[in-house]
This record gives C-alpha cells, sequence and structure tokens, in this order.
C-alpha cells in the first residue's frame, strides 16, 4: 500500500510486511520522490543508529539533479518502529538485506536504470557489506558514504576488551542492556531546541538516544570484523567524512564543526578496503552527518558530491 508520508504530499511511503521474528511483527518502510519531469536515474538513503529519513534538503538536492529519491527506514528504526519492538536493535546486520532487496527491487519496477546506494553511519556499514554481498549482480551504478561506521571509536586495547566482554554477554544475553551510549551531545548540535538547526521526531530520534544492547553492539563488531577483512565492492565509492574528530564531555562549540561520534582516522584507515575503485573526501568543518552541518559545509557536500557522480551517473 502507498501512502502520503508524513514529510508531505510529495513524498509517498510503502510498507512491507516481513517475517515475524521472537518480537513479533516486523516491517519495512520505503519513502520515495520524484522529479518533475521523469528520470530512470535514482538514490537509495539508508539512515544510520537511533535515526531515520527526514533530511529533505538532502532529498532536495537529488530531486534538483534529476534523481528519483528513495529512502528505506530500516525494521526498528523511525517509520517502521512498532511499540512491542527494542527500537535499533539486531542480531546480525545481514537481517537488513532483505528489506534492501525490495527496496531495489521496487526501484527497479519503478523504471529506475541507474541506482546510487548512499548510506550514513551505520547505514553507511550496512551499504558497503551488502554491496559486497551482491557484486555479483552488481545492482549499483555508485556508492556514497557519508561518515561510515567502520570501527568504535575506541583505542585499540580498549576495543579489543570491549569486544570480548561483549560477545560473552550477547551469546547468553543479547537483550542485556549496557552501560554506554551516545552523548546527548551530539543531538545537541543537530536539534533546533538546542544548538543545531534541524527538527525531527524526537519519539524516533531521542535526544538522550536509545538503550544499547549486547546483540547489537556484537551484530556491528562482527560487521566491522568482515569489512576490515577487505570487501570486493565493484562499482565506484565515495566516501566522505570530517577533516577533524572530537570527543568532549561538555558543550563545546567543535561540536559544530567536526565528528563527535567517530574517529575520522578509522574511517579514512578502511575505505581502502571497499574495492578497487575508491574516493576519499574529507569535508573541512563537517559534522557527523555531513548533511546536517552548517550551511557552507554543506554546500561543500553537495558540490563535490554530484561533481563526483557525474563521471559515472548521467
Amino acid at each position: 500500500m502507498v501512502k502520503t508520508d508524513i514529510l508531505g504530499r510529495s513524498y509517498k511511503a510503502m510498507v512491507l510486511q516481513l517475517p515475524d521474528d521472537e518480537e513479533g511483527k516486523v516491517i519495512a518502510t520505503l519513502v520515495r520522490r520524484k522529479p518533475r519531469r521523469k528520470s530512470k536515474k535514482a538514490v537509495l538513503y539508508i539512515h544510520g543508529y537511533t535515526d531515520y529519513f527526514f533530511q529533505t534538503e538532502m532529498a532536495d538536492k537529488y530531486i534538483e539533479n534529476k534523481f528519483n529519491f528513495y529512502a528505506l527506514d530500516l525494521r526498528k528504526y523511525g517509520r517502521s518502529l512498532l511499540p512491542h519492538q527494542t527500537p535499533n536493535f539486531c542480531k546480525n546486520v545481514e537481517e537488513y538485506f532483505a528489506e534492501i532487496n525490495w527496496a531495489v527491487e521496487c526501484m527497479r519496477n519503478d523504471g529506475n536504470e541507474q541506482i546510487l546506494l548512499n548510506g550514513h553511519s551505520t547505514g553507511g556499514l550496512v551499504s558497503a557489506l551488502y554491496a559486497h554481498h551482491v557484486r555479483e549482480k552488481n545492482p549499483f551504478t555508485a556508492l556514497f558514504l557519508n561518515s561510515p561506521f567502520f570501527e568504535f571509536n575506541e583505542n585499540f586495547l580498549a576495543r579489543k576488551l570491549f569486544t570480548e566482554i561483549v560477545s560473552v554477554i550477547a551469546e547468553k544475553d543479547p537483550y542485556r542492556k549496557l552501560p554506554r551510549g551516545i552523548s546527548e551531545l551530539y543531538a545537541h548540535s543537530v536539534h533546533k531546541d538546542f544548538q543545531g538547526e534541524w527538527d525531527f521526531n524526537t519519539d524516533w530520534k531521542p535526544i538522550h538516544g536509545f538503550d544499547l544492547y549486547a546483540g547489537w553492539l556484537w551484530a556491528i563488531a562482527e560487521g566491522h570484523k568482515t569489512l576490515q577483512a577487505g570487501l570486493d565492492i565493484p562499482c565506484p565509492v565515495l566516501v566522505m567524512f570530517s577533516d577533524k574528530s572530537c570527543s568532549v564531555s561538555e558543550w563545546d562549540d567543535q561540536l559544530l564543526v567536526s565528528d563527535s561520534i567517530l574517529n575520522v582516522e578509522h574511517i579514512s584507515k578502511y575505505a581502502d578496503v571497499l574495492g578497487d575503485h575508491i574516493t576519499k573526501i574529507r569535508i573541512k568543518d563537517g559534522m557527523h552527518d555531513l548533511v546536517l552541518s552548517k550551511p557552507y559545509v554543506r554546500a561543500n557536500v553537495y558540490r563535490y558530491l554530484f561533481q563526483w557522480l557525474r563521471a559515472y551517473i548521467v
């Protein structure tokens, strides 16, 4: 069923009923917007952790460049989060491949012949692993990763100890809550009620974040392990990320001009193992979600992106 999306009449939403899991009913939601003139090129956007699609300016930019725009709210995220579900939870990132398969099929059925896959943060990790998984079919003309989550933002020894502990807990009790989470400061740097300029649904993207669960963290760690061993993504890949990271325990204006979630050197390092056609661009003063950065930063992001895309998608 196709219905008008919460973002307004120009956006349509389709819901996919997925097989039930141990918590019950599972759905995914595909949001679509088309330019006035018919186009056979499209983008599929996949959001990050504690996130969903709300970045309408990004959609505007794709539409202006004659892309059909699609965004997927993964199971247990945003539009797809049901009352009985543990928010954002999975035991294996490959669980998401089912809804991505469906989204790509929908896009093909709409007549799209060239598809850009665009993933942000955890969605960047999922997108990279998916593009590798379907490499023999190679459904994508290009892949754009916005600050992809390729490694935990800890030093080597802390990461090793952390993942060993989490693996033991996750095997016995994947729904065990862990005393770690995303700092509220990132949300403060984004939301208009604090120091940011954006509005979003705080039930779906809480200022304080969602609880972290052992099973989800172990799923991400296993995804990192697979990616870091090297992928074979056949299409050209653009990886964009900030020129710097910051780590603060209280408000600092550096939060508005740096990645406060990930270590950008990790992104740069592991971008090199994605495939044979990799372009890396560091964005001066970029925030974690580059398209939510200051206006002059976003302008550079879109300029670099569409310049790069013109070499591969016409």
